[in-house]
This record gives C-alpha cells, sequence and structure tokens, in this order.
C-alpha cells in the first residue's frame, strides 16, 4: 500500500484523542474490574494470535492457489494476521457496549505489548522467516495512544470533575469525525490501487479474511461463555478483536 507520511503523521494523535475521549466516559473501578476477568483476556488472545493467523493463512494459501496471487500478497495477508488488533476496535466497543471498553482496552494492551514475541514467532511459523520488531517503537505507540490518553483522560475526571463534565458532551460527535478520517484517509490515499482491477480483487479478498474473524471471534466467544449473563457484549468485544487489524493500511 501507498503511504502518504503527512497522514501517517497525524494517525497517531488522532487515534490517542479516540482514547481520551473514551477514558473520559470510564473510572479506574473499571479497569479493576477489567482485570478481575482473564478468561475473556485469555480470549482475546486466543482470537488474536490462533484464531486470526489460522485465517491469514488459509486466505494467504487460497490467494495463490485458487486466484493465482503472487506469494509476496500471500505472505502479505499472512503477515497481517500475525500483527495485533488496531486500536480501533476499543473504540468500536465503546460505541455498542460502553462496559466493555476497559475489557477491550485491556486486551489490545496487552496484546500489543506481547506482539514483540509472539508476532516474530508466528511470522517463523507461518513464513519461515522471523519478522524484526522495533521494540521501543511498539512500546513508545502503545504509550502514546492508549496509556497516555486513557491515563490523561481518568486524571482528569478525578482531579476536574466539572472540566470533564462540560467537555464530556461534545466529545463523541468530534470523536465521530475523527474516527471518520482515521478509517478514510488511508483508503483516499490508495484509492487508485484498490479500483484497479488487482487491487479490486485483493481488497475483496481482504473484507472476506476480516470478515471472517469477526464471525469466528463472536461465535468462538458465544461457544466459550455461552453461560455468562453478558454473553452478547463480551462476543461483539472479542469479535472486534479477532477481526480488526488497521494496520493493513498504514
Amino acid at each position: 500500500m501507498k503511504h502518504d507520511h503527512n497522514a501517517c503523521r497525524y494517525y497517531a494523535p488522532a487515534i490517542g484523542f479516540l482514547m481520551f475521549a473514551v477514558g473520559l466516559n470510564l473510572k479506574e473501578k473499571d479497569f479493576v474490574e477489567a482485570f478481575r476477568r482473564p478468561a475473556p483476556i485469555f480470549a482475546g488472545y486466543v482470537g488474536q494470535y490462533v484464531l486470526k493467523p489460522f485465517l491469514g493463512y488459509l486466505f494467504g494459501t487460497l490467494s495463490m492457489t485458487l486466484l493465482g496471487l503472487p506469494a509476496a500478497l500471500s505472505h502479505g495477508i499472512m503477515l497481517t494476521s500475525c500483527v495485533s488488533g488496531a486500536t480501533l476496535s476499543n473504540y468500536a466497543t465503546f460505541l455498542t457496549d460502553p462496559e466493555m471498553a476497559p475489557l477491550s482496552i485491556v486486551m489490545t494492551s496487552l496484546s500489543t505489548a506481547s506482539a514483540v514475541f509472539v508476532t516474530p514467532l508466528l511470522t517463523l511459523l507461518l513464513l519461515g522467516k522471523r519478522l524484526p520488531i522495533d521494540v521501543n517503537g511498539m512500546v513508545s505507540n502503545i504509550l502514546q495512544i492508549v496509556v497516555s490518553p486513557v491515563v490523561a483522560s481518568l486524571l482528569l475526571n478525578r482531579l476536574f470533575p466539572r472540566v470533564s463534565s462540560a467537555i464530556r458532551p461534545f466529545l463523541p460527535p468530534i470523536a465521530l469525525v475523527v474516527n471518520f478520517f482515521c478509517i478514510g484517509a488511508p483508503l483516499a490515499i490508495n484509492m487508485k490501487s484498490i479500483v484497479s482491477p488487482f487491487g479490486i480483487t485483493i481488497a475483496l479478498l481482504m473484507f472476506a479474511f476480516h470478515l471472517s474473524g469477526f464471525i469466528l471471534g463472536h461465535s468462538f466467544t458465544g461457544i466459550v461463555f455461552r453461560n455468562e449473563p453478558d454473553v452478547e457484549p463480551l462476543q461483539r468485544t472479542l469479535s472486534y478483536e479477532t477481526g480488526s487489524n488497521f494496520n493493513l493500511f498504514i
């Protein structure tokens, strides 16, 4: 995919703002409760690093055998499946199930942090190559995009509750516009490649790959946590964690 460095430069602050908007509606106790649910956190790991790589291997293999796509593209699909999920899954969870947002943030943060070790192992398993990981860059991204905005919003809630209450109503519409640009900008930058015959095939293939991730994550959670009282919100949350991977476009 084509890169626009000016657009990429604003991506991290934009996602950071979304996380700040989410955190402004949460409290510290919400994260304490999230850490008390290790089973869903582990299930999110399974979705990220077992189900999604399985789908990546399946779709990567089919892209060569059935569609005749180059091996490099097949490897690209597999590589995409080995990367931890996108932070936008946290925002999606907040929109549909706000009470699950802390759990989603914990899942994404832990899976991204452990990607330093897990992603190279998965690429070695699927591709036979060990992918070098920028540890400092990954830690820096977690701190900038997730930890710092959420901590800042929690501190604002605690120290300046009136300020939080005053700005809280304005954040959802602003966050919606920011989310629109986070998704639309990479697509617009690569539109010429996407609308080409070759690009359309790849786009449809990736759409099917991610859709399968959403469906598989939803179904897997429904089976494992069928006796939980909040099984439906859990299904949506783990579906986002398994199927989303915005790193494809950046």
